[in-house]
């Protein structure tokens, strides 16, 4: 009997966890996807490793870069953030903010940046949004560990983000989906 293991992420409304402070609504951004280069043997010619995000609601991890490896869970929430940590061929090594590594299929992966808000936190941490890149500046809203955001920039100290209605200012260090210190643009 095979067993398969599900990773089941928290809803979209729990997920979220925003809190008002202020009535202030930022607008969503255009999501940006980059065109990954392929070389001749379906590598990309991006460096390892790197975060990407996940295109589909139900993505298989198998135990081998292969359809004939088995599945050893299933991711079940689109644009949650991976680390992709090794390439063959058509496939990519990836880890989740828990440590967990499997190989998924490229085509399930997007160059979209996403982020997870504390997730070694467990939901106790509460992270405010600020209106701008300073602590000094008013927040928008508190964002619940294990929230899922799109991230828009990174300065290498702060990120900006959009969770739903709603954009600012994250510290990079309290982002699971960004590298310490790296920009995105």
């Amino acid at each position: 009997m095979k067993r398969v293991w599900h990773r089941v992420s928290i809803g979209l409304a729990a997920a979220l966890g925003l809190v008002l402070l202020a009535g202030i609504e930022g607008s969503a951004a255009e999501d940006s996807v980059k065109q990954a280069a392929v070389d001749a043997t379906g590598k990309t010619t991006l460096p390892v490793p790197r975060f990407v995000s996940l295109k589909s609601d139900k993505v298989n991890v198998r135990k081998g870069p292969s359809t004939d490896q088995s599945i050893v869970w299933v991711f079940s929430r689109a644009g949650l953030p991976v680390e992709v940590i090794a390439e063959s061929d058509n496939w990519r090594r990836v880890r989740d903010s828990e440590g967990a590594d499997g190989w998924v299929f490229h085509s399930l992966l997007s160059g979209r940046r996403t982020a997870l808000v504390t997730p070694w936190s467990k939901g106790e941490e509460r992270v405010p949004l600020y209106g701008s890149d300073s602590t000094s500046s008013r927040a928008v809203a508190e964002l619940q560990s294990g929230v899922l955001g799109n991230v828009l920039s990174c300065d290498g100290e702060w990120c900006h983000i959009s969770v739903d209605d709603y954009s600012g200012y994250v510290q990079q260090d309290k982002l699971w989906g960004v590298y310490k210190g790296e920009e995105v643009k």
